[in-house]
């Protein structure tokens, strides 16, 4: 939406939000006067209070993304440098792709979550180096791997778990090429009953072999879960070439250094406390969320860019010594801030719950953009719309839907060959028809053409659950971001480690030296 003008985007921001939209082409031109509205300090009133009003009267894109660096990817958010895609989130480097998160350097992927290097995958969790596998969880260097987990350098197994550079298993049994060929028929994973008895087999499979107790490959002196090519890490979780940090989390590009309360992004970051979303060189950056290309010595500031010694800014690019989007000189500039920090102090923000916040804590979650069960954090700490308002966090009831659904989960053709293009004009429901899954149901979903044309090639069955519920459903193979301590369950070994398997999982862990006596 340009001024006086109105369109309809693709949007994150719901209708009733009171923020100035703009489409990203508008927004990233150099056709509007960023950072305008430019108020003087209020020292009567508490300094979030005044961020709020700020954030609402500064134009914001409607999507978060790198914007010149998408093609064709206009369903997409919170990415950068991403072709032909769809539906894709939080994700990096990746080309013609569909349905997933936490993607880096992909290629031709499918309902995945937290792949990186990775070519024709699907319904997968964490992946480093694979191609074409499917079904598979936490699988590293890896080819033609189906509905297998922990496996490294293996190369066509079905339902295989802890395996080392291995070739033509079958639930961990050896076979012969001919003979792996000739018994993979028989799982008849082309249809979705075949494909959904073999997953479902698999898991109860994996179950009887013990998991290390973190995910994770080289690595110094680091705890947490799903860390990787990380030295001197406390409590990371989803990392990746993260050195000397603590309470780290979701940062998949290189590289991420001396960072402490920080989470998502990265590439080339340093010493970054108490923020998210910052990435591509930010440094010295405090309490902040969403500020990048080289953003520096910056504190309290949202959807910032190119810029320096900013406080409580909304929406600059190419500034310095800026505070509510005002220009200062460089001698005003470092007084006013200590004495806004002391008036943090003084007069601090008090949120609906009585918590109170002064300089030193991130934004409130009154004045984030977003209501609880939109924003990530929902997958991660989930809570029902009751819990939320006892705790005094925003919430949003779903809008009503209006589709009208062509064809029933028992209309889908179980085999790919019976599927023709008809399928595209479509209105698939979802099998969990919105009720009772508690995974943001959609109800009802379409199959994309450049989806079908990829279960085609992979001879796989088409699903039957709307994308959220199957990205949910992947999600279960994702450990909590919370740390127990634990022994090892090896009978004679009295290791003990902190590890994200809550003592009433039922997975068998092992510490890492028994683990690695088991592997084969």
């Amino acid at each position: 939406m340009a001024p006086g003008h109105t369109e309809d985007v693709v949007s994150i921001f719901s209708p009733d939000k009171p923020f100035i939209i703009y489409c990203q082409k508008y927004w990233w031109s150099d056709a509007w006067e960023k950072g305008a509205y430019t108020p003087d300090y209020d020292f009567s009133r508490p300094f979030f209070t005044q961020f709020r009003e700020l954030m609402e009267k500064t134009p914001l894109a409607s999507l978060s993304s790198n914007y010149s660096t998408m093609i064709n990817s206009e369903y997409s958010n919170w990415a950068g440098d991403i072709r032909n895609c769809y539906l894709v989130v939080d994700a990096d480097y990746v080309e013609n792709s569909a349905y997933g998160s936490g993607w880096m350097h992909v290629k031709e992927c499918m309902d995945c979550d937290n792949i990186r290097s990775s070519e024709l995958c699907y319904d997968s969790f964490d992946l480093e180096k694979c191609y074409r596998t499917v079904g598979s969880v936490s699988c590293k260097d890896s080819t033609d791997l189906y509905f297998s987990k922990n496996c490294t350098g293996s190369s066509n197994c079905f339902g295989c778990v802890n395996l080392r550079n291995q070739k033509y298993c079958i639930f961990n049994e050896q076979y012969s090429k001919d003979a792996y060929d000739s018994k993979l028929k028989e799982f008849q994973t082309h249809t979705h009953e075949g494909y959904t008895q073999a997953k479902s087999a698999a898991h109860g499979f994996w179950l009887r072999y013990p998991e290390k107790y973190y995910h994770g490959v080289q690595n110094v002196n680091v705890t947490g879960d799903y860390i990787y090519h990380s030295k001197n890490v406390k409590e990371g979780y989803l990392i990746t070439d993260v050195e000397d940090s603590k309470f780290i989390a979701l940062t998949h590009a290189k590289s991420t250094k001396d960072c402490y309360d920080y989470t998502d992004w990265g590439e080339d970051v340093q010493n970054i406390y108490e923020s998210s979303a910052v990435g591509l060189g930010g440094n010295m950056v405090k309490f902040s969320h969403l500020i990048f290309a080289g953003i520096r010595d910056s504190e309290y500031s949202y959807w910032c860019k190119r810029s320096s010694e900013l406080f409580g800014c909304v929406g600059i690019t190419d500034k310095q010594y800026c505070i509510l989007n005002r220009q200062y000189t460089k001698e005003e500039y470092f007084p006013m801030v200590e004495k806004i920090k002391k008036h943090m102090e003084k007069i601090p923000y008090t949120d609906a719950g009585g918590r109170i916040y002064k300089y030193g804590e991130f934004f409130p979650q009154e004045v984030a953009p977003f209501c609880y069960n939109e924003s990530v954090v929902q997958e991660y700490f989930p809570l029902t719309k009751e819990s939320a308002a006892e705790k005094n966090f925003t919430w949003r009831d779903v809008d009503p839907r209006n589709h009208v659904v062509t064809m029933q989960p028992t209309e889908v053709p179980s085999k790919i060959t019976e599927v023709t293009d008809d399928i595209l004009k479509q209105t698939m429901g979802c099998e969990h028809s919105g009720t009772g899954c508690n995974e943001k149901c959609t109800e009802a979903f379409r199959i994309i053409p450049q989806e079908l044309a990829f279960y085609r090639q992979l001879g796989l069955p088409l699903p039957r659950l709307c994308p959220n519920c199957r990205h949910y459903g992947r999600l279960k193979h994702r450990n909590p971001p919370k740390l127990w301590h634990r022994m090892c369950m090896k009978e004679g070994c009295n290791n003990e480690f902190e590890t994200t398997y809550p003592e009433d999982s039922k997975a068998i862990v092992f510490c890492e030296t028994c683990y690695q006596q088991e592997v084969a």
